[in-house]
């Protein structure tokens, strides 16, 4: 799964900072999650969710190139 989130925060325009402060996240946090360093629990998820306004399923597509070696 292909980690979405630094993609549609920046189209919104919020900063790692904003999401950290609305999320109750740390900014090291998101920095992980985003670059697939971390995976994130569904409580998590939510929070990051909820601060963007997509649906879940928007945070996160399927890799192609996982399609690929399948």
């Amino acid at each position: 799964m292909k980690c979405r989130i630094r993609e549609i925060r920046e189209k919104k325009g919020i900063s790692i900072g904003q999401l950290a402060r609305i999320t109750g996240l740390t900014g090291g946090s998101i920095s992980l999650i985003e670059r697939g360093f971390r995976n994130p629990n569904m409580s998590t998820i939510c929070k990051i969710r909820d601060a963007l306004g997509v649906p879940i399923d928007q945070l996160y597509t399927e890799d192609e190139e996982e399609n690929e070696n399948v």
